[in-house]
């Protein structure tokens, strides 16, 4: 597997994690069942997912990769699905997370 297949599955890792996150929101609490069977199916796919790009990538670097973007995606389905829309705090801090999975990603990977 070469690296552009890594970030693929990377790539693919985040939508699977977002998608266990909303799910794992509308299952509320896990007492519906379509949403929960969901959640789980997601999640183990993302892991999966994620083991992959291990193959290639250092597991610090793709977890931390995977959880800043899966983080601020998240947030764009919770402002977008569940109109909850952070504050200036909170905005500052996801450009932070933004800038050090940049960081991370170009500067940490000699």
């Amino acid at each position: 597997m070469n690296m552009t297949t890594s970030y693929l599955f990377l790539a693919l890792a985040v939508v699977l994690g977002v998608a266990s996150n909303s799910f794992a929101k509308s299952a509320e609490g896990f007492t519906l069942l379509v949403p929960s069977i969901i959640t789980a199916i997601t999640i183990v796919l993302c892991m999966y997912a994620l083991s992959m790009v291990m193959k290639n990538i250092p597991m610090g670097i793709t977890y931390a990769s995977f959880a800043g973007l899966a983080i601020i995606s998240t947030v764009g389905v919770g402002i977008i699905k569940y109109n909850q829309v952070p504050n200036l705090y909170s905005i500052v801090g996801l450009c932070f997370i933004i800038v050090g999975v940049l960081m991370v990603n170009l500067l940490g990977n000699n």
